[in-house]
């Protein structure tokens, strides 16, 4: 059951991830191993998905043991956690040649999740985005932050331990914090030129260090749109697996509605009605849409103009 009233996309992770077993080698072991425990497969971050009943897609899952051979070692494999008893791992492929083509010839496609997560189970969508946000992790921690020496896995894949000074890193996720700055009774929406053209959607930044989310909400906003924030209300949190944020949705009210880009983050804002931002969410705004119902931007734009 979702701990809150709104569930995002890629947020309701259904395993338990058994945080407490990670540890235990020997365990680890008799898991992989066993016939009954299950495996997915990622493919330079896309899942390897297989076709539903219903026609849409869903994950599909691979023998463990499978999973195992597939990783050649632990470097590559990822316990994921427990689906009531039964154990769930994760491989991380990569290269150019499609495993899909080989090795998993016949058993499903690898697919970008991107274009498939709202295709996906809500609770698929966020096993994988689990797995796609630790395999980067994986990739941009090798080495040692410490002494530069190569790192090695441990715990499971949840924990990198530095062979030679012994320093532990563990997974980073990045907050960002992403507003929906209000007006009275319109919302500003922005812009940058490196979207889509004719996209606008919510302002969002990251947090700095010793500074609180309503603090960086006020700053973004401000460096952005030039807008003082009078006050921060909560929405919810969506993971983002690009490669590992955590996106805080906020709304945000301001003190006027003299918002200047400052064309270096934003090329053009605009004010938007409830209505209107009702038509822009049901693509009737000619030349101009919100970001897609996977995004949190989406999902804050909704709440409020439905409000």
């Amino acid at each position: 059951m979702p701990l809150t009233a709104f569930q995002n996309t890629f947020a309701g992770n259904p395993l338990n991830r058994a945080s407490e077993r990670r540890g235990d080698a020997a365990w680890l072991a008799e898991q992989v191993a066993s016939s009954e425990s299950l495996g997915i497969a990622l493919w330079n971050g896309k899942p390897f998905v297989e076709k539903a009943a219903n026609g849409d897609l869903q994950i599909a899952y691979l023998p463990a043991r499978l999973v195992e051979d597939l990783a050649g070692s632990p470097e590559r494999l990822l316990f994921m956690g427990l689906w009531k008893e039964t154990a769930i791992f994760a491989v991380d492929l990569e290269g150019g040649a499609d495993p899909a083509e080989g090795p998993l010839a016949g058993l499903g496609r690898f697919e970008d999740l991107r274009g498939v997560a709202l295709r996906l189970p809500a609770t698929d969508a966020s096993i994988v985005a689990t797995a796609k946000a630790m395999f980067e992790w994986r990739r941009r921690h090798r080495f040692c932050a410490a002494c530069g020496h190569a790192s090695e896995p441990a715990e499971g894949g949840w924990k990198r331990i530095c062979p030679s000074c012994n320093a532990e890193h563990f997974p980073r996720t990045d907050p960002v914090v992403i507003m929906l700055a209000v007006f009275e009774d319109r919302c500003m929406l922005g812009r940058q030129e490196i979207w889509p053209k004719g996209m606008f959607s919510a302002l969002a930044g990251f947090l700095e260090p010793g500074e609180s989310i309503e603090e960086a909400c006020a700053r973004e906003l401000e460096e952005e749109a030039g807008l003082k924030t009078l006050s921060v209300a909560y929405h919810s949190t969506q993971p983002w697996p690009y490669p590992s944020s955590l996106m805080i949705g906020l709304i945000a009210q301001v003190a006027d509605d003299d918002a200047a880009p400052d064309q270096t983050e934003l090329s053009e804002v605009r004010w938007f009605t409830k209505a209107e931002a009702r038509a822009l969410l049901a693509g009737e705004v000619p030349a101009t849409f919100a970001p897609p119902p996977m995004a949190i931007a989406h999902q804050l734009i909704k709440a409020w103009a439905e409000s």
